[in-house]
């Protein structure tokens, strides 16, 4: 089980999935109202990169499916989520809504995904990195899936080195992680530890987006070792 750090150096356990599960079945009524207006811009610049691409799309955490109608209809998309509660959410908008592009919506962990090895063209994540147990792990699994030559896309908060607001994010962590986030372990040097170590990955774009310039839009891409050689 991922651990982290409480102030005084002793360990603390981190979450878990049922932890997650929870939390985000608890949101899932009033979710969209929450942090759809929020979150929005956030998410238009991460579809927008999405449909650029194009193909199959596999959306990891697509909770009450709100980025749904959003996708290209010439996309194939398929949505995960570890909340059975947001899943219904998104069943009842896909159905209300006529997208007929969504191949399926399935409960999944983001750390074991079900499908084989280069399945999708491109692996969107928006804000759940923070959320996993694992973080690493989840961007193994995202990465094991997409397709040489497909893009991860993730949507994440990134947290302070140093400083005054990392002490803020320090002390704020306990208090939100029975909500499902945490808010001070994801320095962007932890994602660059990550893809120091990600064989075939490499980074495509890292920009700002709101709210408070906390959160970025990142895009790694998963090198095609035939057309490099």
């Amino acid at each position: 089980m991922a651990k982290i750090m409480n102030l005084d150096g002793t360990q603390q356990l981190d979450l878990t999935r049922g932890t997650v599960e929870q939390a985000y079945d608890r949101w899932a009524p009033v979710y969209d109202l929450v942090f759809g207006g929020v979150f929005a811009k956030g998410r238009q610049a991460a579809i927008a990169a999405t449909n650029k691409i194009g193909g199959r799309v596999l959306e990891v955490g697509v909770g009450t499916g709100i980025s749904l109608p959003l996708y290209a209809p010439n996309l194939r998309i398929f949505g995960t989520d570890i909340s059975e509660a947001m899943l219904d959410k998104a069943r009842r908008r896909v159905a209300e809504g006529g997208l007929k592009n969504v191949e399926g919506l399935a409960v999944m962990d983001a750390e074991k995904l079900e499908f084989p090895d280069n399945s999708f063209d491109v692996v969107m994540a928006q804000y759940v990195v923070t959320a996993v147990p694992n973080p690493e792990k989840a961007l193994d699994e995202f990465a094991r899936v997409l397709r040489p030559g497909g893009e991860l896309i993730i949507l994440t908060r990134v947290s302070a080195d140093a400083g005054m607001r990392r002490f803020i994010e320090q002390k704020l962590q306990p208090v939100v992680r029975p909500l499902g986030f945490r808010t001070a372990e994801f320095a962007w040097s932890r994602y660059a530890k990550w893809l120091a170590g990600a064989h075939g990955i490499e980074l495509a774009e890292r920009r700002l987006i709101p709210p408070l310039g906390h959160f970025s839009l990142v895009r790694f891409r998963k090198v095609d070792v035939a057309k490099a050689a």
